[in-house]
């Protein structure tokens, strides 16, 4: 009565409504979010998905290869993985073959299955899967049979094909040579070394305080979620400033950067050539594996 009289009951039923679509759009802000948290959470899943398959693919085409109509099986005779003096011995082995012959020994760089020189087709022959399956792939072969392998080096070079009297095996191709920078880069942590040769002759590195990625809905994932990729952001603008001020000091002869898949294509303006590395740690102790990795060899025997 009293509340009709001075007129609060209007009010009161007033606030109600609005306390009413207060709830409403609170709601609706927290499904939003639970929304753009469930799309956060579905793009890790096929990230994850992603690298599943394509190591499955590369499984079942190995399997293809080997079953594939009814023609007898091949396989290498021998995959050996090496590094430093180990390599540089193979390689020295292989330079030191020498042919009379001006086309005796043949060398070609096979990038990809689906383009293999025809040189390599014909001295190959049923061997040629092999080929493919070693691809991207240096090929060597004498024309006695004798010496028959592909080494993936960790720096490709462009494709060629031919018959000489020696095996081309540049040592750039393989082996750390020149001037050169080599970085890691991951969402927490960045690590910078300009090399001479073997030598790194100056270092950089840092690590950033970024969140660990949590599973929880509502609010909070969302807002985690947001202040996590900011915090990866300002960790690559630093990292990229690092990689663009390299030749403040001294002119370099090439920039390898590698890390997680995820990130390498924020600095990849700034690189030569990138590939993919699961090292982790500190920075320092980070690149010193990162670089032992990077500069590992395949030899396969055919």
């Amino acid at each position: 009565m009293i509340d009709r009289l001075l007129g609060r009951a209007g009010l009161k039923e007033r606030i109600e409504e609005l306390e009413e679509e207060k709830r409403h759009l609170e709601r609706r802000a927290e499904a939003e979010e639970q929304r753009r948290s469930d799309a956060v959470a579905d793009r890790q899943r096929a990230e994850e998905r992603v690298n599943e398959l394509e190591h499955r693919i590369e499984s079942l085409e190995e399997r293809l290869d080997r079953t594939e109509g009814a023609e007898e099986s091949v396989e290498f005779r021998r995959v050996s993985d090496l590094h430093d003096p180990r390599l540089a011995d193979a390689l020295g082995r292989f330079r030191a073959v020498e042919s009379d012959d001006p086309e005796g020994l043949l060398t070609a760089f096979v990038p990809d299955d689906d383009a293999v020189p025809s040189s390599v087709a014909e001295w190959f022959g049923d061997r040629t899967r092999l080929v493919r399956r070693a691809a991207p792939a240096v090929v060597i072969a004498d024309d006695t049979g004798a010496v028959s392998a592909a080494l993936t080096p960790p720096i490709e070079p462009a494709p060629f094909d031919r018959w000489s009297d020696r095996f081309r095996l540049d040592e750039s191709w393989f082996r750390p040579t020149g001037r050169f920078a080599f970085a890691l880069v991951r969402s927490d942590t960045f690590a910078l070394g300009v090399y001479e040769g073997d030598e790194r002759v100056a270092f950089e590195g840092f690590t950033s305080d970024v969140k660990e990625a949590h599973s929880k809905g509502g609010f909070s994932q969302g807002r985690f979620e947001r202040r996590r990729e900011g915090q990866i952001d300002e960790h690559l603008k630093k990292a990229t400033a690092a990689l663009a001020d390299l030749d403040a000091n001294a002119p370099i002869d090439r920039t390898i950067v590698v890390g997680e898949r995820s990130v390498l294509g924020e600095v990849r303006e700034h690189a030569d050539i990138t590939d993919v590395s699961d090292a982790t740690g500190k920075p320092r102790n980070a690149l010193d594996d990162a670089f032992h990795d990077f500069w590992m060899t395949r030899i396969r025997a055919i």
